[in-house]
């Protein structure tokens, strides 16, 4: 009996306190201020977030001004060159590449139209093709490693049906085979470049592509899949007729 008292005491005895620096109050206070930090943390990420939204929309902006006082070709080539792209007016041979704030060559070529843009690894968005879709003669288009870029995105990329040629969308991370469908408006297309574009069953994808767009080469996609697959592949594509 003596035992069990010394080890629960008493009811007259003095109660158990936990070590100096961590009684009830210490450890309400340290939680209290854990949680006044995790508050802070989590509005100083959404605030972050929210100013990032913001640069990511003023820097797509529709250049509505110049495009109404020099036209469509220098408004979408200052917007090319604002997010550190290139751009080819017809009849040169060399890129124009940015220069500062601005290129002073564009209003010399104000009634030249732009026939090739070059925005890979740019944060173009949704939005911002409102300063591309103007162009009537578009020949060549790189979208590569765009990573804002998304399939509703590459739908509106119909209007450059009586002029494109070349386009590359390769390593886009939000495009799926739904964006590569809306595709098929494009029926000049010369040249395709998929690679890195997350589909399933690529080798199908690819043939379908083919299928969608008669003449165009299509790269990035490996055929080879769609054997792998079990799926039939059409004469004349590395299979004889039956």
């Amino acid at each position: 009996m003596a035992a069990v008292r010394a080890v629960l005491g008493s009811r007259g005895g003095p109660a158990l306190r936990p070590p100096p620096g961590q009684s009830r109050g210490a450890a309400g206070g340290l939680l209290q201020l854990l949680g006044r930090w995790l508050n802070n943390m989590e509005v100083a990420v959404a605030w972050g977030e929210r100013l990032q939204r913001q640069r990511l929309q003023r820097r797509n902006a529709y250049c509505g001004f110049l495009r109404d006082t020099y036209g469509d070709n220098v408004a979408a080539a200052a917007f090319t060159l604002s997010l550190g792209g290139r751009v080819r007016f017809e009849g040169q041979e060399h890129w124009m590449q940015p220069e500062g704030r601005w290129h002073p060559e564009v209003l010399r070529l104000r009634d030249v139209p732009v026939v090739a843009v070059d925005l890979s690894g740019s944060p173009l968005t949704y939005s911002g093709l409102d300063n591309l879709v103007p162009l009537t003669q578009l020949q060549h288009l790189d979208l590569s490693g765009c990573p804002h870029l998304d399939d509703w995105a590459l739908g509106r990329l119909h209007v450059f049906g009586d002029s494109l040629q070349e386009l590359s969308v390769s390593r886009c991370p939000r495009i799926t085979e739904r964006g590569l469908a809306t595709l098929h408006h494009l029926q000049l297309l010369r040249r395709l470049d998929v690679a890195g574009v997350h589909v399933p069953s690529p080798g199908l994808v690819h043939i379908l592509l083919e299928e969608m767009l008669p003449g165009c080469q299509v790269l990035g996609l490996d055929l080879g899949d769609s054997v792998k697959m079990g799926t039939p592949m059409p004469p004349g594509r590395g299979q004889s007729p039956p």
